[in-house]
């Protein structure tokens, strides 16, 4: 991964560099399972599950360009997905929820590790997407509007509702 970002002398902008490549791929690698996800679960999202694909495409593309525009290279997987225990649109908002709140709280983790400003404010963007996403899947989990909105400085650890019809 290093060997696409610089030329230069191995220096502290060289580290910086690196260092920002590894956590952009890292959150590449989160929201490639994320729209892996949304895309298994289309069907039983509808309309929902495709604005919130179409989002997560949109950041992968977004981190892609900002680790090519360090010079790094983007040949990441995307994380692991469990799908044994998902059944149906609950299963799917609940996998979703899950998988927004884990880059929520990664983005805002990354946000004072990254050294260069367009990464910073990469991440700060996509904690507020994410911020927003699980909004709407607590919408869709059944959570009523005052308890929809998130807690004052919620950094993604925040429980989903609980089970529809339960």
């Amino acid at each position: 991964m290093a060997g696409g970002c610089g030329g230069g002398d191995g220096g502290e902008a060289d580290r910086e560099k690196d260092s920002d490549i590894a956590l952009l791929n890292a959150a590449l690698s989160r929201e490639l399972a994320t729209l892996d996800a949304y895309t298994r679960g289309w069907a039983e999202l509808g309309p929902l599950g495709r604005r919130l694909r179409a989002h997560q495409g949109e950041y992968a593309n977004g981190l892609t360009k900002a680790i090519r525009g360090l010079g790094g290279e983007t040949e990441v997987e995307p994380e692991e997905l469990d799908l044994t225990e998902v059944e149906g649109r609950e299963g799917f908002l609940r996998l979703g929820y899950e998988l927004e709140s884990a880059s929520l709280e990664a983005a805002l983790d990354a946000v004072p590790l990254l050294n260069t400003a367009a990464p910073r404010a990469l991440a700060a963007s996509l904690a507020a997407g994410h911020a927003q996403h699980l909004v709407l899947l607590r919408q869709a989990l059944g959570a009523p509007p005052v308890a929809a909105a998130p807690e004052a400085f919620d950094g993604g650890v925040v429980s989903p509702p609980a089970p529809l019809g339960g």
